[in-house]
């Protein structure tokens, strides 16, 4: 069975709904986390990570909207809202600074122009947790996982703006 990734909120490939639009840096959006599955984890999966990353951000280097770590095995989704305060993270869960500067979900934000990926990553882990401090930036969680990864699966949405 396929590792894979999906949403009530959209399909692959498609636009990211309102609701899970940031809300301020001229967006309007709900800012909530959508709802994720996964399915199809391989054998030896002690835990799991979800990221939320847009490669197209005019920075350099990309922009980290969500880092959620240390997710138990025994979990396979998120809630809409989990990111956001709105609804649970599973326990052991902890969220990691992103590039907003603090931790937990910033959805879609991105300058006027062209439309940006965004792309949700559920990564199983080899391990039951990951040991980094709790403000530690996207980039270490970034050098944690490819130490410690079993497989990935992805879901990208696309937002932009013209105005």
């Amino acid at each position: 069975m396929a590792f894979t990734l999906t949403s009530t909120a959209f399909v692959n490939g498609a636009t990211l709904p309102p609701a899970q639009v940031y809300s301020g840096m001229g967006q309007t959006g709900g800012n909530l986390s959508p709802p994720l599955r996964w399915d199809g984890a391989p054998a030896g999966t002690r835990s799991f990570v979800v990221t939320l990353y847009d490669p197209d951000a005019p920075t350099g280097s990309g922009w980290w909207h969500w880092v959620v770590i240390n997710i138990p095995a025994d979990v396979a989704s998120l809630p809409e809202g989990a990111g956001s305060g709105k609804a649970g993270l599973p326990d052991g869960a902890l969220q990691i600074r992103t590039d907003f500067g603090v931790a937990g979900y910033g959805g879609a934000a991105p300058p006027p122009g062209r439309v940006h990926r965004y792309i949700f990553t559920v990564t199983a882990l080899d391990v039951p947790k990951l040991e980094v401090p709790a403000d530690a930036s996207p980039a270490l969680i970034g050098f944690m996982l490819n130490h410690h990864r079993l497989s990935s699966a992805q879901l990208t949405a696309l937002y932009g703006t013209s105005r």
